[in-house]
C-alpha cells in the first residue's frame, strides 16, 4: 500500500521529518512563509508550496497525490492563538479577533472536506479542546465519515527530552487510531543525555564541528545573571542588585522560570518559539 503525505502548515518540516523517518513518502509541505521554502525542501526533499490555507482549494491538495495511494493530510496550525502563555494577553480581544483566531481550524476542516483524504491528523497544545470551535472541528469530521480520536500526550514518555504536553488526533477513514504506548514512561530521556558531549563554549561562540551548538552573546549583566544562577534555579537565586523591577512586584512573582537553568538529570522544560532569550523560561545550560 502506498501512503503519501501532504503537510498543511508545514514550517521548516518538523512534521514532515517524522514521516520521512517512517519511511513515509511526503509529497510536499505547505505554509504562508515563504521563508520555510529552502530549510524545507532542503530537509525534506520535497516540494514547498508557499500558500495561504484559506485561500486553497481541495482540488489544489488532492491533485498532488498519486492516483490509489492511501492520503494522509496532516495540519498542525500555529499553536500560539489557544496557548496559555498568550492567552494571558489577550483579556481585552472583541470577539472579532476571538472569531479570527479559529478561522485557520475552520479552513483544515473546508480542506478536510473537499480532500477526503484517508487519514488526518493533527497536534496543538492542550487547550485547544476547551474551545467550542474544536469540538465543532471533531464533529465536521464525524460527519465527513471519519472516526476520530485525540489525547494528551506527554513528550518525555516517548524519549523527547523535554516536558512537553501536546494534543494529538487522528481520524481515519479505516477505523479507530490508537497511539502507541509510551516508550519511556520509566526512564524519560534527560538533559544529560541530549546534549552532555557537547563540548563547552564561551558565550557568543559557536563549535567548530556542529555550527548548530552555538552561544548567545550576552550582555554582561545577563552573564551575571546567569552566573548567579544555579542548576535547575530560576532569578529567585539572585541578589537584588541583578532583579528586573517587575520581579520585585507581586505578579512578577509567579513567572519561577524565567532566567532559568535546566537540570542535568531531567528532561527539560517546554522549549518554546523564543527559546533564543535567557528571560523566556527555563531553557539556560546546567552549568555553563
Amino acid at each position: 500500500m502506498k501512503i503519501e503525505v501532504v503537510d498543511l502548515f508545514c514550517g521548516v518540516g518538523g512534521l514532515s521529518a517524522g514521516f520521512r523517518k517512517a519511511g513515509i513518502s511526503v509529497l510536499a509541505g505547505i505554509d504562508f512563509d515563504a521563508s520555510c521554502k529552502y530549510a524545507y525542501e532542503k530537509n525534506i526533499k520535497a516540494e514547498f508550496l508557499p500558500a495561504n490555507v484559506a485561500e486553497l482549494s481541495g482540488s489544489d491538495i488532492d491533485r498532488l497525490y498519486s492516483p490509489g495511494a492511501t492520503k494522509v493530510l496532516v495540519g498542525c496550525a500555529p499553536c500560539q492563538p489557544f496557548s496559555m502563555y498568550t492567552g494571558r494577553y489577550r483579556q481585552n480581544e472583541t470577539p472579532e479577533d476571538t472569531d479570527k483566531r479559529w478561522n485557520l481550524l475552520r479552513e483544515f476542516a473546508r480542506i478536510i472536506e473537499e480532500v477526503q483524504p484517508d487519514i488526518v491528523s493533527m497536534e496543538n497544545v492542550p487547550r485547544v479542546a476547551i474551545h467550542p470551535a474544536f469540538n465543532s472541528f471533531v464533529d465536521r469530521l464525524k460527519v465527513a465519515g471519519y472516526q476520530v480520536t485525540y489525547q494528551k500526550v506527554r513528550a518525555q514518555n516517548y524519549g523527547v527530552p523535554q516536558r512537553r504536553t501536546r494534543l494529538v488526533l487522528f481520524a481515519s477513514k479505516f477505523g479507530e487510531v490508537k497511539l502507541i504506548e509510551p516508550t519511556h514512561l520509566d526512564s524519560p530521556m534527560t538533559v544529560r543525555e541530549a546534549i552532555g558531549s557537547l563540548p563547552p563554549i564561551k558565550a557568543g561562540e559557536a563549535d567548530t564541528v556542529d555550527r548548530l551548538h552555538q552561544s548567545r552573546n550576552l550582555k554582561e549583566t545577563n552573564l551575571r545573571r546567569i552566573r548567579a544562577t544555579r542548576e535547575g534555579g530560576s532569578w529567585k537565586d539572585w541578589d537584588k542588585s541583578l532583579q528586573l523591577a517587575c520581579h520585585r512586584k507581586p505578579e512578577g512573582k509567579s513567572f519561577r522560570a524565567v532566567y532559568g537553568r535546566m537540570r542535568w538529570d531531567e528532561p527539560s522544560h517546554d522549549v518554546t518559539t523564543p527559546c533564543l532569550g535567557i528571560g523566556t523560561g527555563r531553557i539556560g545550560h546546567p552549568e555553563q
